[in-house]
């Protein structure tokens, strides 16, 4: 097994590598800006775009390497590189996704392929940044920065930042042998298509820490930071915290319901925070900071306010009366994200609210 390397450590190896070439200037959509998340300690592994992305078994990559021919295996197995302008996709101009020939997994989009001249599909940014995993490669007396699929580790190509054309300034130069094309309005296997999800949304106190808890629960698939429940369309994090918007600092959970079930979710948000506080959470203090649950529809509300009921009753808060607002779909508004700068907020920081234990 080799030593994948995450992203930002990627990036790193292929600004040493690539010292003289020309750098770039990367915008806010760039992969380079995109911070990786915390992860759950165990179960399966999801990317941005609710993707299965868990590591594929060595007997697993063995019996789909079956289906490849010998020159795709002699590509995808054993790191080989096909010859300049001979590839079959390398004049593709159909929209569509170009996914792992291997395992299925969506990895480039139509829409960042562009022509490098160099004779290989180039593409400026990957499908999902979780799609595609990077190996430092000393082979052939050079340094650079292999691409692989991320689930089954197949090989793909080289990454390079010397394409200051492009929106992020790197070159993904992959080997047609290595990708399978489907095209805009076809139906893509199950192996390349999103696990069905469900979304829920919580509010209790500082959303940075309730965002990092909630990513690290199996089953969870994305957190994001927002605010909901107020009248302000878009608002900004500005306008939550100075004015009279009447938006909470929420989170919304993006979830697969096979692994991890509602009201579990709903356990596990009791636990990390404190429900008995009135608009505030710690020494944050102002509605914003209110414990409000917005169900996204009518079974939820009703899950939540019988779960609520019943916590009510426990020893725990028998002395102690829990102020949660439960908020109906029809109550609840569009929960809008927040800024980028408070995405991700602990993974990037190394963890700034101090929120109860979820023990």
């Amino acid at each position: 097994m080799r030593t994948v390397v995450a992203f930002s450590v990627a990036l790193a190896m292929v600004a040493a590598v690539l010292s003289g070439s020309v750098r770039a200037n990367p915008g806010d959509d760039s992969p380079m800006t995109q911070a990786p998340r915390t992860r759950p300690k165990e179960g399966p592994v999801y990317s941005r775009s609710a993707f299965d992305v868990t590591p594929l078994s060595e007997a697993r990559v063995s019996e789909l390497a079956k289906s490849l021919t010998p020159e795709e295996a002699h590509v995808i197995l054993r790191q080989g590189t096909e010859r300049p302008f001979c590839g079959t996709l390398l004049d593709n101009k159909k929209e569509g996704v170009y996914v792992c020939r291997l395992c299925g997994l969506p990895l480039f989009s139509s829409e960042s392929k562009f022509n490098s001249g160099t004779g290989w599909p180039s593409f400026f940014a990957p499908y999902d940044v979780d799609h595609v995993a990077y190996i430092r490669d000393e082979s052939h007396g050079m340094e650079r920065v292999e691409i692989v699929c991320a689930r089954c580790e197949g090989h793909l190509g080289h990454v390079f930042n010397d394409a200051p054309q492009t929106k992020t300034g790197l070159r993904y130069c992959l080997n047609s042998a290595s990708l399978s094309f489907i095209e805009k309005g076809t139906e893509a296997p199950a192996a390349s298509r999103p696990i069905e999800t469900a979304t829920a949304c919580f509010a209790g106190g500082c959303f940075w820490g309730v965002e990092d808890r909630f990513q690290q629960v199996a089953g969870v698939i994305d957190a994001v930071s927002g605010f909901q429940g107020g009248w302000v369309k878009d608002p900004t994090y500005k306008q939550v915290c100075f004015e009279e918007t009447g938006h909470a600092e929420a989170v919304r959970v993006v979830y697969d319901p096979k692994v991890v079930s509602y009201e579990e979710l709903l356990a596990f948000f009791f636990r990390v925070h404190d429900p008995t506080q009135l608009n505030r959470q710690g020494p944050d203090v102002g509605v914003q900071y209110r414990s409000a649950i917005f169900a996204a529809n009518a079974e939820q509300a009703k899950a939540a306010k019988e779960f609520v009921e019943r916590l009510q009753q426990t020893p725990k808060f028998a002395q102690r009366r829990i102020v949660t607002q439960v908020v109906g779909p029809e109550a609840a508004g569009e929960f809008y994200p927040a800024e980028e700068y408070h995405q991700d907020y602990h993974a990037k920081h190394g963890g700034s609210c101090v929120i109860p234990s979820d023990e």
